[in-house]
């Protein structure tokens, strides 16, 4: 379970302000992706609380409005289809995670960033793996970032209804990938994430 286990070591080294970042969306063939940084209160135990991927979708919009109202800060942010397509997924979930570092109110000394890669960031950074197992604000992140992204994904599937994104959230399912072929791609799917349409 997550705990503050590692906000605790680098608070012991000077750093006041530490903040957890997640990102959502990285995997879909369809539109943005989102990330969330979150400062929790210095030993807040949210009960329930946990990797996003570990929760029913109930339990994450209810801890979503937990981690809004006690957080001494947070910030959702994105980055765009179009950023995916001219960067890269990397590179656009990178640039997520900055934009919430940077909306944060209060502002955070250090990041610690679930996954493997942390590098250019404007302030100290470290990456966990797995870390929305280990840190309760790398956790409060991705629940952040999944329902976001969650539901942006309802308002997509009401404007293209023939792709049904509402019921997979954009990933490549069977259906997701039989609607594509039958209606051709839409202005909100990844260019780079559909190239198996030109080989048919």
């Amino acid at each position: 379970m997550p705990d503050y286990s590692i906000e605790n070591e680098l608070k012991e080294q000077g750093y006041a302000y530490v903040c957890g970042v997640d990102e959502a969306g990285r995997g879909p063939l369809c539109g943005p992706v989102y990330a969330a940084a979150c400062i929790l209160p210095d030993g807040l135990v949210i009960e329930g609380l946990n990797d996003s991927k570990k929760l029913t979708e109930k339990k994450r919009e209810a801890l979503f409005d937990v981690i809004c109202e006690n957080a001494v800060a947070y910030c959702i942010a994105s980055a765009s289809v179009e950023e995916i397509d001219e960067l890269n997924i990397l590179e656009a979930d990178l640039l997520a995670m900055r934009r919430a570092i940077d909306g944060l109110a209060v502002k955070a000394e250090f990041a610690i960033i679930d996954g493997n890669v942390a590098r250019d960031f404007q302030i100290p950074a470290k990456a966990i793996v797995k870390g929305d197992a280990k840190s309760m604000n790398i956790a409060a992140a991705s629940v952040l970032a999944k329902v976001a992204r969650d539901r942006v994904c309802i308002e997509l599937d009401s404007q293209y209804p023939q792709y049904e994104i509402a019921k997979h959230k954009g990933y490549g399912t069977k259906a997701h990938m039989e609607a594509l072929r039958k209606y051709g791609p839409s202005p909100i799917h990844r260019k780079k994430f559909i190239r198996f349409l030109d080989e048919q």
